[in-house]
């Protein structure tokens, strides 16, 4: 459902120099250090030059090393301040610097001190050569070839490095599955994969028609972006940005520009999302592969969203539909199951409930009464007082609720069991079909048991009118402890003005 073009745009940008390629000679003596340093004068690879750097002995190559990590090559003397110097620096890079990467290419003029099977075979080195071999050809050859070893395994480990961060940050966006967080994890992984210390924003353009929108509204941002929330782009970023964004709108794909770039996203609902990022490191060809294949993620991610909705709402609408079946056979209001799923979900959150639990009671709550589907017309919806058979009878829709709802494996429908057999015990032991009391009722059949009493005194019944506010409070005040859980009703009285709120958002 989702789509991602991966086709990318750049914007012009000036061409910046490539750093130097850092070789650090290590000899003791100097003349090796100026033949070395003419002979290698105007030598460039991969349109890159040198950086000679010299050092005199092992201690001082060790202490170079140790700041300039990023060093390519190392020409290295076998005999300096002792026979083994060069060599002990081998083991010392390798092992107490830990740097696996730099190629070291042995230079020595005492070949029978350091033969070279032996030094091969025991130490980590790249070349052997001995310096009355060394013409100026051979050692360009020979810088040849490890400056092109050196640059294909940094290649290789950056990669490697990448695709660690692109899979980490793409397993984050796949465990978000709700709209807004799912956009603010984008933006934070994004960010943090290019390095933006300034944040990053999304735009979203709903049922686009090709032409540009009025605007590009913010519905998401992280760092100094977040005050744009809410807010239009073109009114709030610079000229250039808005721009890229206008570019990648209406040529539907990414654009890189000099030091931000914009991600651009559509989906089959007819809406498209603008992800810009700004002030970030410049994206070199890997680390433009890698956005790729993050963006490719992201797309897939921003698929399974709407899939994962749309499911979701489809079992929302079996939840209504079977609630609205028991509605209308006791001839209740159409919305009172709402209202009550909504009350649930707000008790819920203010008695510090997870969101995942809160959101599961807002769907499973309207179901508490399913059970009165096998309950008879006649007691149903009797409009006197029920006889003692008739009470007990009427009592069963608990029971046959949680029949209905217990062998189903969706959480949402196994929580709406536990609230059907459970919404009608009282705190004080009174209630039914259990006789649960205090802490052993369920907390979502507590939750229930209070929201769906609020909203049916508040409603008009077949064999009653709809109660006013103040005998509403009375009511609940007088059974707090009684039939309902202390705490939950001190919850519900201090946010009294926001619990009336709903049924002015959902009326009869």
């Amino acid at each position: 459902m989702g789509v991602l073009d991966d086709r990318l745009e750049f914007a012009a940008e000036p061409i910046r120099a490539l750093p130097p390629w850092k070789i650090l000679i290590v000899d003791d003596e100097p003349e090796v250090h100026n033949v070395t340093r003419l002979v290698l004068g105007n030598f460039r690879f991969a349109e890159r030059p040198l950086e000679l750097i010299s050092a005199y002995s092992s201690r001082e190559a060790e202490e170079l090393l140790s700041r300039h990590d990023d060093a390519a090559v190392v020409l290295l003397d076998v005999v300096m301040e002792s026979e083994q110097a060069g060599l002990d620096l081998v083991r010392t890079i390798r092992q107490r610097l830990g740097n696996q990467f730099v190629r070291i290419v042995l230079r020595t003029g005492q070949p029978g001190q350091a033969p070279e099977h032996e030094v091969i075979a025991a130490y980590d080195i790249n070349d052997y050569k001995e310096k009355t071999e060394l013409t100026a050809q051979k050692l360009a050859t020979t810088l040849y070839a490890a400056l092109r070893a050196y640059r294909d395994m940094r290649t290789i480990e950056a990669n490697r490095r990448g695709l660690e961060q692109v899979i980490r940050a793409s397993t984050q966006v796949f465990s978000h599955q709700q709209p807004q967080q799912f956009a603010s994890t984008v933006l934070a992984q994004l960010a943090e994969l290019v390095g933006a210390e300034s944040g990053a924003l999304c735009c979203r353009i709903s049922h686009p028609n090709g032409a540009l929108p009025e605007h590009f509204q913010v519905i998401a941002a992280s760092g100094e972006y977040s005050r744009h929330l809410a807010g239009n782009a073109e009114e709030k970023l610079p000229d250039a940005i808005v721009q890229s964004l206008h570019q990648a709108f209406l040529r539907k794909q990414h654009v890189f520009g000099d030091g931000h770039y914009v991600l651009h996203f559509a989906d089959s609902h007819a809406s498209e999302a603008l992800l810009y990022v700004g002030e970030s490191g410049e994206l070199d060809e890997i680390g433009q592969r890698l956005m790729q294949v993050f963006c490719s993620n992201v797309a897939i991610a921003f698929e399974n969203l709407h899939l994962n909705q749309e499911l979701f709402d489809s079992q929302l609408d079996m939840v209504y539909l079977l609630a609205g079946a028991a509605e209308s056979r006791s001839q209740e209001t159409a919305n009172h199951v709402r209202r009550v799923g909504m009350l649930a979900a707000m008790l819920g959150r203010l008695h510090g409930l997870d969101d995942t639990t809160c959101e599961l009671l807002k769907y499973a709550a309207p179901l508490h009464d399913i059970g009165k589907i096998g309950i008879p017309d006649a007691i149903l919806n009797k409009p006197g007082a029920h006889t003692a058979e008739e009470t007990q009878v009427m009592r069963t829709h608990a029971e046959i609720g949680a029949r209905l709802l217990g062998g189903s494996r969706r959480p949402v429908f196994r929580l709406a069991a536990d609230i059907a057999i459970s919404h009608h015990e009282n705190w004080d032991g009174s209630g039914y079909p259990h006789g649960l009391a205090g802490g052993d009722i369920p907390i979502a059949g507590r939750i229930t048991a209070l929201a769906d009493v609020f909203d049916a005194l508040g409603s008009r019944r077949c064999y009653k009118e709809a109660w006013p506010e103040a005998g509403i409070r009375a009511f609940i005040a007088e059974q707090r402890g009684v039939k309902f859980d202390p705490g939950l009703v001190d919850l519900l009285f201090a946010n009294w003005d926001q619990v009336l709120g709903l049924r002015r958002q959902l009326p009869d």
